[in-house]
């Protein structure tokens, strides 16, 4: 009797590919993106959210840490909400956003070209297209 192949490479023989690098990527993006989700909602309750906003307002804070969102809540004073700190956060979470979507949109745009030059001008134009929005963001969050 014969042995069946594995179906599978071993762990020595798979090395790292592009494909396996960019599923991790967005992996860690969407953990990265929960990181700083998490730090806005504690870091609103510690700076007095639980009794000055409701839990939308918070929620609103920890996705977009824009001190706009707090403008017209219960808090006497923005100014600790529009810190360099917040605005540090607020980059982190739109250029890992924003990362984390570029990738699926490739991902999907995939699976509509077949030919391997038509995928690389999709990843060119989307990644050009990320190259002009990510700097136009950040210029709107340490401007607003």
């Amino acid at each position: 009797m014969t042995q069946a192949k594995p179906r599978t490479l071993p762990l020595s023989k798979r090395g790292m590919s592009f494909e396996t690098f960019m599923w991790a990527f967005t992996r860690l993006t969407a953990l990265g993106m929960y990181f700083f989700l998490l730090v806005g909602v504690v870091g609103a309750l510690v700076m007095g959210a639980l009794n000055q906003m409701s839990f939308i307002e918070v929620l609103r804070w920890a996705l977009i840490t824009n001190p706009g969102h707090v403008q017209y809540t219960n808090v006497p004073d923005i100014a600790p909400w529009a810190s360099t700190f917040w605005r540090l956060v607020a980059s982190g979470m739109f250029l890992t956003a924003s990362s984390h979507g570029m990738h699926g949109v490739i991902v999907v745009l995939d699976d509509y070209f077949a030919t391997v030059s038509q995928r690389q001008w999709i990843r060119i134009l989307n990644l050009l297209g990320y190259i002009i929005v990510a700097p136009i963001g950040l210029y709107i969050i340490w401007t607003a």
